[in-house]
């Protein structure tokens, strides 16, 4: 078979693409069809771990993780064939086809589209061969001029699958229908037929007060739209870019503070949008010493540079901020790049991230090693954790490891009996995956998705979020009611 292709693209990064897309997902399995996600290219740090060729695991973007999860299949490295992972303001790591690649990482911008390109097409037309529909996922606009010779993302994808687009844009923002045409006005006829309708997101107010923009829109363009979205504040999914959100979704009085250190290469931070969900429990993302004082968790979370970001860890002084905060026995969580900063020294023989000293809250020492470590894990908690860990106690959990840095115990410290206890062990290897501190309230652990792991919430928080199926569910519906009887169906025929 040969897919047909449904394309979701955007007059802006935030346009609200990535939980449209997972929507249609939802929705079009929900008709009986065989569905996969796909976006070509995605600048994000935030990862999952997924099936990749031969066996290997490799990492794709969230959003088309969870894209993969609402269509019902299982996420692979097709999906999101090239991963751009920010290391500086001018520098990415090039994920392809899920391993991280050092040469293309090397490469300028636009001297790099033509050697990923090959894998691109390739990737979606096998998953054209085996599927009925592809929901696929622009990036940015479709209408950046000045790097339309070198798309891979938007418009040369949806030539070569002569994909039927929807092109979205944030009407909350203003200026949703300038928006809309001027983006269509820059694409050439070869493309603008390629657009479909247009869909306004976020909407709040009186609908009737949309006319006649639409009507207008449509004798400027040819082009009608063909939905207004509500604004969903609510709609359960991570935000793809990392977006800051702190605002509770949870009923009831607020009786845990929990504060996520937002430093600048932050990565994986949507691991913790469930606990946005827990009823009770404040989210804050913190970047100043005041920030921590009243919270009852810090926790230091991955980074995609883990030196600098320990740099500049220090300069806020937030340094010493953690360490009063476990000082005062309260509970200090990092998680992979975290966990590296607990620790005694960072060791870098490769020139991957750096060498730093820590932040010495735990006897272990981090070695970057050029290879990196991507798998799903299954672990346990140690039966005899004390402290503000101890809900955790033979907890099983399931989740996901994405780290260049190896960590042991600090060899001078263990001569000196000063060794971490193992808090966290892969049930399939026996190998640790976390340390603690003699009072149980720091921990360090390798293991992302703590708060994605049911048991894990249930154990801490008496009580679990809602389920991503029911997440899905409700972006489905809340799609369905708001395009035209039928349209997104009829869309979707061969």
């Amino acid at each position: 078979m040969t897919a047909t292709c449904i394309m979701v693209l955007g007059t802006t990064s935030g346009a609200g693409k990535s939980w449209l897309a997972t929507a249609l997902c939802r929705h079009f399995a929900r008709q009986g069809l065989k569905v996969a996600p796909f976006k070509a290219q995605n600048m994000s740090n935030n990862a999952r771990v997924v099936a990749g060729p031969e066996g290997r695991w490799g990492e794709i973007g969230s959003a088309q993780y969870f894209q993969a999860l609402a269509a019902g299949v299982r996420p692979d490295v097709r999906m999101n064939p090239v991963l751009l992972k920010p290391e500086a303001d001018t520098r990415s790591q090039v994920v392809l086809l899920g391993q991280a690649d050092r040469e293309l990482s090397a490469m300028p911008w636009r001297g790099r589209s033509e050697r990923v390109w090959p894998h691109i097409h390739q990737a979606l037309d096998e998953l054209r061969a085996a599927h009925d529909l592809i929901v696929i996922e622009g990036a940015g606009s479709p209408a950046e001029i000045n790097l339309h010779a070198s798309d891979v993302v938007n418009m040369r994808v949806a030539r070569h699958a002569g994909a039927r687009c929807l092109l979205v844009t944030d009407i909350d923002r203003g200026g949703a229908f300038a928006h809309l045409y001027g983006t269509w006005a820059l694409l050439p006829p070869e493309e603008q037929r390629l657009i479909r309708g247009f869909v306004l997101n976020k909407f709040r107010g009186d609908a009737a007060l949309l006319a006649p923009g639409p009507e207008r829109l449509a004798e400027l363009t040819g082009v009608p739209t063909v939905a207004t979205l509500p604004m969903l504040w609510r709609h359960g999914l991570p935000e793809e870019d990392g977006v800051f959100d702190d605002r509770p979704l949870g009923a009831g009085a607020i009786h845990t503070t929990v504060a996520v250190i937002a430093y600048p290469r932050i990565s994986n931070l949507d691991e913790f949008r469930p606990l946005k969900n827990v009823p009770g429990l404040r989210l804050v993302w913190a970047r100043s010493p005041a920030q921590l004082v009243d919270a009852d968790w810090v926790i230091l979370p991955g980074s995609k540079h883990t030196s600098a970001d320990l740099a500049w860890l220090r300069e806020q002084g937030l340094d010493r901020a953690v360490e009063r905060h476990a000082a005062a026995g309260r509970l200090v969580l990092g998680i992979c790049g975290g966990l590296q900063m607990l620790g005694e020294a960072l060791v870098d023989p490769h020139g991957i991230d750096g060498n730093a000293p820590g932040l010495g809250l735990l006897p272990l020492v981090t070695r970057f090693e050029a290879s990196k470590t991507v798998t799903p894990s299954r672990a346990a908690f140690a039966a005899d954790l004390p402290g503000p860990g101890q809900p955790l106690a033979g907890v099983v959990v399931q989740g996901y490891e994405i780290h260049h840095g190896q960590t042991v115990p600090h060899p001078a410290m263990v001569a000196a009996g000063q060794q971490a206890p193992v808090a966290l062990t892969h049930i399939a290897t026996g190998e640790p995956l976390g340390w603690r501190n003699a009072g149980g309230n720091v921990l360090g652990l390798y293991l992302h998705g703590l708060f994605e792991d049911a048991a894990a919430v249930q154990a801490l928080f008496g009580q679990a979020a809602p389920t991503l199926e029911h997440v899905f569910d409700r972006l489905a519906d809340h799609v369905h009611a708001c395009f035209s009887p039928g349209w997104l169906d009829a869309l979707a025929q061969p």
